[in-house]
C-alpha cells in the first residue's frame, strides 16, 4: 500500500475521534503490536522505548501521529555467541583460561546481560594473567580474540560493530585485574645479553610496557550497536 493511501485511510479511520482517543488508540495498537512481535521471536523482551522521540516515556504520553518506536537490545544473544567463539579458540589445557571471560558495561563486570541498555559499549576480556601471553602467541589468523571478532562480525556485523583491541583496564573492575609485571622479560633481555647464544633467533628489544611494574594491556572485544 502507497503511503499516501495508508495516510488517507488513517485519516478517515480517525475522523470522528478527539484527540485524546486517538492518541490513546495509538498508544493500545502499538503495545499490542510489540506483543506480537515479543511472541513471535522477531522482538526480545529487552528493548528501549521511545515516544515522540522522548526516551523511556510511556506509551500512553504519545501525541498522534506519534512515533513509537521500539528499538530491541541482542546483547544476550551476541554476548553468549561472543563467549562462545572465545572459548572455542582458548588454550585447553587446565581449562582455566577458557572460564575466566569476563563482560564489562558501563565499567562493570555483568552477568545479566538482558539488563545491559541497548546504547552500551560491552567489553569482553579475560581476566588471567597470561591474557597477554596466550594473545601474542597464538598464529595469526589463530588468535583467540581476533578470531572471536571476525567470526562474531560474519554472524552480527549488520546490527553491532565488533572490534579487537588491546585495553588499559583500571582497578576495581575484577580482584586480579591489573595484572603487575614482575620483570619476567627483563631478566630475559639481561640473560640473553650475558649468553646470546642461548637466545639464537630471539630479540628482546628494550619496552616500557613489558617492564616490571607496569600493569599489562588486556587483548578485548569491543562491541557497540549500530
Amino acid at each position: 500500500m502507497a503511503f499516501d493511501t495508508f495516510a488517507r485511510d488513517l485519516q478517515i479511520a480517525t475522523a470522528a475521534l478527539g484527540p485524546d482517543e486517538i492518541n490513546k488508540q495509538l498508544a493500545a495498537f502499538a503495545r499490542s503490536e510489540l506483543a506480537q512481535v515479543v511472541a513471535s521471536g522477531e522482538g526480545t523482551d529487552n528493548y528501549d522505548r521511545f515516544v515522540n522521540g522522548r526516551e523511556g516515556a510511556p506509551e500512553e504520553s504519545v501525541q498522534a501521529p506519534g512515533p513509537i518506536l521500539y528499538v530491541f537490545n541482542w546483547w544476550q544473544d551476541i554476548i553468549v555467541a561472543a563467549i562462545a567463539e572465545l572459548k572455542k579458540r582458548a588454550p585447553r589445557q587446565s581449562g582455566r583460561y577458557a572460564e575466566s571471560f569476563l563482560v564489562i558495561a558501563n565499567g562493570a563486570v555483568v552477568t545479566d546481560y538482558v539488563s545491559i541498555p541497548g546504547n552500551a559499549e560491552v567489553i569482553i576480556t579475560n581476566f588471567q594473567p597470561y591474557v597477554r601471553k596466550v594473545e601474542a602467541g597464538k598464529k595469526r589468523g589463530k588468535r583467540v580474540f581476533e578470531g572471536a571478532k571476525l567470526g562474531l562480525s560474519r554472524r552480527f556485523g549488520n546490527s553491532y560493530r565488533v572490534e579487537s583491541t588491546y585495553l588499559n583496564i583500571a582497578a576495581g573492575v575484577h580482584p586480579m585485574i591489573p595484572y603487575i609485571l614482575k620483570g619476567e622479560y627483563t631478566r630475559l633481555r639481561a640473560a640473553r645479553i650475558a649468553n646470546p647464544a642461548r637466545f639464537a633467533g630471539r630479540s628482546f628489544p628494550k619496552r616500557k610496557d613489558l617492564e616490571a611494574g607496569q600493569p599489562i594491556t588486556y587483548p578485548a572485544l569491543i562491541i557497540n550497536a549500530l
